[in-house]
């Protein structure tokens, strides 16, 4: 059983999307979503420092029109299952049908503009705690006043709060974790911090036309499929504030009979997660086209069977 994971953000870097630009369409494609939103998606994808994308506002949309990208390119996929880590999720949504890829692109351009008003608020951010066990690093992150914003299982916990517990939690780390990671992206996501954000998206998710999705979908909030289009919806809207369990999402694959994972445009995070929790499943990164190869025989390997 194959399954399409999209990232969140922190997996952009510099011209990540230069290559992509080289196949048949992507640049046109590309130039009719820059001016849907009002983001220049191919300057941001190209030509941008590490500063310009790591503002949220311009990172979200980036992402999910880097994943939608990658995905078309892939050709035609039948997933036993999708999902999507953060951000990807809402890339997720749009390869499932469950928003067509200009309404998902709409949207997330309005979550990323509504989180980054949230993190001007006050100095906030986020780290991966690597190594340690969740019973000795959760308590230790609530002592400290952080939030596990993100678990992701394969001993890594991403923890999220204001500039000065961070700078704690650097001193002092908890029992086992080898390293604190900061991540580059410019706020507390999935935290009370980014409740400022929820009620504008509220707004704009009851504009949506939603379909219930194509592909068994497995939510981030608890690892659980959902087969409601507008329920799907709803936990976007809610998993700006709350915290991603993308460990339950792996184990809610494996439950699945998962036997090879394909992370989308830019890959590499979520298939580094699944090599250390899911042993045994075959894994494709799609970095750059030149990737495209390897998943396509991985699709076709797993369409015959």
């Amino acid at each position: 059983m194959l399954v399409l994971v999209a990232p969140g953000q922190g997996a952009q870097t510099p011209g990540f999307l230069t290559p992509w630009l080289d196949l048949p369409g992507a640049a046109d494609r590309l130039a009719a979503w820059s001016d849907a939103i009002g983001l220049d998606l191919v300057h941001y994808g190209t030509q941008a420092d590490a500063d310009a994308i790591r503002d949220t506002a311009v990172a979200q949309p980036l992402l999910v029109a880097a994943g939608l990208l990658a995905a078309s390119a892939l050709g035609e996929v039948s997933p036993g299952a999708v999902a999507g880590h953060s951000v990807g999720e809402i890339t997720a949504t749009a390869f499932a049908g469950v928003l067509s890829d200009e309404a998902a692109l709409g949207f997330v351009r309005k979550r990323g503009l509504g989180m980054a008003e949230a993190a001007a608020i006050t100095p906030t951010g986020m780290a991966a705690l690597l190594g340690g066990e969740p019973e000795t690093v959760l308590p230790h992150l609530e002592k400290l006043g952080l939030t596990p914003a993100n678990v992701n299982g394969a001993g890594q916990i991403v923890a999220a709060g204001t500039a000065e517990q961070l700078a704690a939690l650097e001193a002092d780390k908890p029992e086992g974790v080898r390293r604190v990671v900061a991540l580059k992206v410019a706020g507390a996501f999935h935290t009370h911090h980014m409740s400022p954000a929820v009620a504008s998206l509220e707004e704009a998710a009851s504009s949506l036309d939603v379909a219930d999705p194509r592909f068994t979908y497995v939510s981030n909030a608890d690892g659980k499929t959902v087969a409601s289009g507008q329920d799907i919806v709803a936990r976007l809207v809610n998993q700006v504030s709350n915290p991603v369990r993308w460990d339950l999402c792996m184990e809610t694959f494996t439950a699945l009979g998962a036997t090879a994972l394909i992370e989308l445009c830019p890959g590499g995070t979520l298939t580094g997660l699944a090599k250390r929790a899911m042993p045994g499943v075959k894994t494709v990164a799609l970095k750059t086209p030149a990737d495209l190869d390897a998943a396509r025989a991985l699709v076709a390997e797993h369409a015959s069977a």
